[in-house]
C-alpha cells in the first residue's frame, strides 16, 4: 500500500479522467506501460527465435533466459536509463540485457526502434479493436431486444423536430441499430485490414538483416514471415519507411470517430425523448439529478456519451495532420502526438460503449405519455382518411375538404392560442355533416393504421441483418454492465 506521502503525490498530479474515472480495466491495461514494454520484450524474443531458426548463432540458453524474464521489468532502472540516454528503446534494451546477461549480445539484433515501437502499436490497436467489438455487439443486441419489444408501439415521428407521420418506438430504435451495425462492420474491417510492420530495418529496406544473413534474400523474407506469424498477424506490409504508413492510423481513428457520431446521435435522441417524457435512461434509486432542484431526472449518462463522443470525433484530425507532414522515410514529430491520440481514441470509445450499454439495458418507456402526444397530433393526420370515408359514404370531396379546413383551424386555435387540447374530433362528432361516418371515427383514428410497415420492417431487419451480424459475438454477450463514476 502507498504511504501518506505517495498518496499525496498521486493526488497532486493530473491524471486523465479517461483512465482514473471512466475506462474499463481491460482497455486501460491495453494502453499501459506494462503491456507496452512487455510486448517489446516478446518482440525481441520472437526476433531472436526466428533468427536462430534461420541459422544465426543464438543459443537455446539465450532464448530460455529471455523467455524467463519477459515480465521481469525493472521500471525504475528503465526510467533512469532513459533519462541518461534520452532514448526509450535503448533504455529498455539495456534494462532487458541487465536481467538477461547471456542474451544481452543478441537482443535487438539487426532491428531499429520502430521494430518494437510500431509493431507494438499495431498489436495494441488490434487488441483494442478486439475489446471494442464485443462491447459494440452487446449494445446492438440490447437495442435489438428493445426494438423487438416495442416494434408495434405507435409513436409520433419528427422531421425538423416538428410533428410528422407516426412511426413505432421499435422502428425508431432500428435507425440507431442500423448505424451501429455499420460501425460494427467498419471496426471489423479496420481490424482485419491491419498488417504487421514486421522486420524492415531503419528505412524499410531490410539492409541490416540482409547483411546478417550474408545476402540471402530468402532468409530475410522468411524472417519477416516468421516474426509476423509469431505476433499473431497473417500479413505484413510489403513496403514501409522507417515506420508503417501513418495513413493506417487515419483509418483506425476514422472508424472510431464514425462510431462517436453514431452514439452522439443516439444519445441526443434519448435526451430529447427524456424531455418529452416518452423514454428515459435508467435512474437509480439514490441518484441525484440536481443539487438545487430535487425533482430533476437529468439524462446524465446520455449527456456523458455526447460529451465524450465529441472528443472522439475530433481525434481523427491528429493522424490526418501527422500523415500529411511525415517527410520521406519518417520524421519523429509523429511520436508524441500518437502517444496521446491513439490511446485516447480507444479509451474514449470504450467508455461511451460501456455507458451506452448501461443506458440500453435500462431504457424506460412511458406509453401513456406517448399515447397522449399521438392524440394531440393524430386528428390532423386523419383528415385525409376522414375525407375518403365521407366520399365513400356519398359525400362531395370538395365540400368535405372545406368543412375539415374550417374545423381543423378552429381546433388549432384552441391548442395554440388557448393552450387547450386538440378537440378536432369532438368538433367532427358534433357536426351533423359527418354523421354518416361517426361510427367509423374510432377505426379511422386507430394509431396502428398510421404506422405503415414499421412493425414488419423491424422484424425483417432484426432477423435478416442484425441477428446474423451478432453471431460471432454470442459467447461474449455477458451480463449487465455497471455504470462508471
Amino acid at each position: 500500500m502507498a504511504g501518506p506521502g505517495e498518496e499525496q503525490d498521486v493526488l497532486a498530479r493530473y491524471r486523465s479522467p479517461l483512465v482514473s474515472r471512466y475506462a474499463s480495466a481491460e482497455m486501460a491495461y491495453n494502453f499501459s506501460e506494462r503491456k507496452k514494454f512487455g510486448t517489446w520484450r516478446r518482440l525481441w524474443l520472437y526476433l531472436a527465435q526466428a533468427e536462430k531458426s534461420l541459422g544465426l548463432s543464438i543459443t537455446d540458453e539465450q532464448i530460455r533466459e529471455m523467455e524467463a524474464n519477459l515480465d521481469n521489468i525493472d521500471f525504475k532502472m528503465a526510467a533512469e536509463e532513459e533519462k541518461k540516454l534520452r532514448h526509450d528503446v535503448m533504455a529498455h534494451v539495456h534494462t532487458f540485457a541487465h536481467c538477461c546477461p547471456k542474451a544481452a549480445a543478441i537482443i535487438h539484433l539487426g532491428a531499429t526502434s520502430c521494430y518494437v515501437g510500431d509493431n507494438t502499436d499495431l498489436i495494441v490497436l488490434r487488441d483494442g479493436f478486439n475489446l471494442l467489438l464485443p462491447k459494440l455487439a452487446r449494445v446492438i443486441s440490447r437495442l435489438a431486444d428493445f426494438a423487438e419489444k416495442y416494434a408495434d408501439m405507435p409513436t409520433l415521428g419528427f422531421t425538423h423536430y416538428q410533428p410528422a407521420q407516426l412511426t413505432t418506438v421499435g422502428k425508431r430504435c432500428c435507425l440507431w441499430i442500423q448505424d451501429l451495425c455499420m460501425d460494427l462492420q467498419n471496426l471489423e474491417r479496420a481490424r482485419d485490414d491491419l498488417r504487421f510492420r514486421g522486420v524492415k530495418g531503419t528505412t524499410g529496406t531490410q539492409a541490416s538483416f540482409l547483411q546478417l544473413f550474408e545476402g540471402d534474400h530468402s532468409k530475410v523474407e522468411e524472417l519477416d514471415r516468421l516474426v509476423t506469424e509469431k505476433a499473431g498477424f497473417k500479413r505484413a506490409y510489403m513496403v514501409t519507411g522507417q515506420t508503417y504508413s501513418r495513413k493506417v492510423d487515419i483509418g483506425v481513428l476514422a472508424v472510431l470517430a464514425s462510431l462517436g457520431a453514431s452514439i452522439h446521435k443516439i444519445c441526443t435522441d434519448i435526451r430529447l425523448l427524456a424531455n418529452l417524457k416518452e423514454i428515459e435512461e435508467p435512474f437509480e434509486k439514490d441518484q441525484i439529478g440536481s443539487s438545487a432542484m430535487p425533482y430533476k431526472r437529468n439524462p446524465m449518462r446520455s449527456e456523458r456519451c455526447c460529451s465524450l463522443a465529441r472528443h472522439l470525433m475530433t481525434l481523427v484530425m491528429d493522424p490526418l495532420q501527422t500523415a500529411a507532414v511525415q517527410w520521406f522515410e519518417r520524421t519523429l514529430d509523429d511520436s508524441a502526438n500518437r502517444r496521446v491520440c491513439l490511446a485516447e481514441a480507444f479509451l474514449t470509445a470504450d467508455i461511451i460503449l460501456s455507458t451506452l450499454q448501461n443506458v440500453s439495458e435500462g431504457l424506460v418507456v412511458y406509453p401513456k405519455v406517448i399515447e397522449r402526444r399521438i392524440r394531440q397530433e393524430l386528428p390532423f393526420m386523419a383528415t385525409e382518411n376522414i375525407i375518403m370515408a365521407m366520399v365513400k359514404a356519398g359525400g362531395n370531396r370538395q365540400d368535405c375538404h372545406e368543412k375539415i379546413r374550417v374545423l381543423s383551424q378552429q381546433a388549432a386555435a384552441v391548442v395554440k392560442q388557448e393552450g387547450g387540447d386538440n378537440d378536432f374530433i369532438a368538433r367532427v362528432r358534433a357536426d351533423p355533416y359527418f354523421s354518416p361516418i361517426h361510427k367509423q371515427l374510432e377505426s379511422l383514428l386507430d394509431p396502428s393504421s398510421f404506422t405503415g410497415r414499421a412493425p414488419q420492417q423491424v422484424a425483417k431487419f432484426l432477423k435478416e441483418e442484425v441477428r446474423p451480424a451478432l453471431i460471432p459475438y454470442q459467447s461474449k454477450m455477458g451480463g449487465k454492465v455497471e455504470l462508471a463514476l
